[in-house]
């Protein structure tokens, strides 16, 4: 297994700046170097973290029982899976990362309710048909039935003119309507000067990094039914009663939910 330790990822930068032990120099210089740029950038992958709880319980309490999280990250409890399977036992979520420390770190924490499934695929997003044609989430999941697909902090990963927005339209595609797409994106809006060398940080370290605006950031959820209160910040994405009151210029992302009519 190539674990590319070489080179810093997404992932683990951001398991070392949430205080997690699954990463490697590489990306322990990266993220240090980007928090002495943006000080706020742990609030604001906080923040991101505490966003897919909340979209996770919505979509569970709205019906959703299935779920297809691409671009999962390293495990960090609570996880989609245990969010929505305290809610519905008999959830069924498939995660898809390309990067192998995460899939080795994913089967062997990540363990399911009795009554409902997980499954790990290993696969790039950008490569959808490689994702929605594998045998372990066509034996999870039945996609004659709705879907929430979760894309949470991944599509800035995905820097090449268009390719995230195709990306995205053949997934939601591949969905059936009462199907669900939920994401985060990094955007430079509210704190473009920082951002600007915490990007150049990332690439420094190999890994590019894309940030979108509002409008581009809409244009993912286009055909969709946009859910309340739209696509926003993601600390002001349905936030809990008594959340502690967080600064825009903090957080680096907007995120939303909306259904496939």
């Amino acid at each position: 297994m190539d674990l590319k330790i070489d080179r810093a990822h997404g992932a683990r930068i951001y398991d070392y700046i949430l205080g997690g032990k699954d990463n490697y120099a590489v990306d322990r210089a990266a993220g240090e170097a980007s928090l002495r740029l943006w000080p706020a950038l742990r609030v604001h992958m906080l923040e991101n973290r505490s966003f897919m709880h909340r979209v996770a319980r919505y979509l569970a309490e709205s019906g959703v029982r299935q779920f297809l999280d691409i671009g999962t990250g390293i495990p960090t409890s609570p996880n989609l899976h245990e969010v929505v399977q305290a809610i519905a036992p008999d959830a069924r979520v498939v995660y898809v990362d390309k990067d192998p420390t995460v899939l080795a770190h994913a089967k062997a924490r990540m363990a399911s309710t009795p009554q409902g499934r997980t499954a790990y695929v290993c696969a790039d997003m950008r490569e959808p048909e490689a994702i929605l044609s594998d045998p372990r989430l066509c034996d999870t999941l039945d996609l004659s039935q709705p879907v929430g697909l979760t894309l949470i902090a991944v599509l800035h990963f995905v820097p090449e003119d268009g390719l995230a927005q195709q990306v995205v339209r053949r997934l939601v595609d591949a969905l059936v309507p009462g199907s669900y797409l939920a994401a985060s994106i990094a955007t430079d809006e509210f704190a473009p000067v920082p951002l600007a060398g915490v990007r150049q940080v990332y690439e420094a370290y190999g890994e590019k990094v894309r940030f979108w605006s509002k409008a581009e950031t809409e244009d993912f959820f286009a055909g969709l039914d946009v859910v309340d209160p739209g696509i926003v910040q993601i600390h002001k994405w349905r936030p809990l009663p008594g959340a502690a009151p967080v600064p825009d210029a903090d957080i680096a992302m907007y995120g939303g939910v909306a259904r496939k009519p």
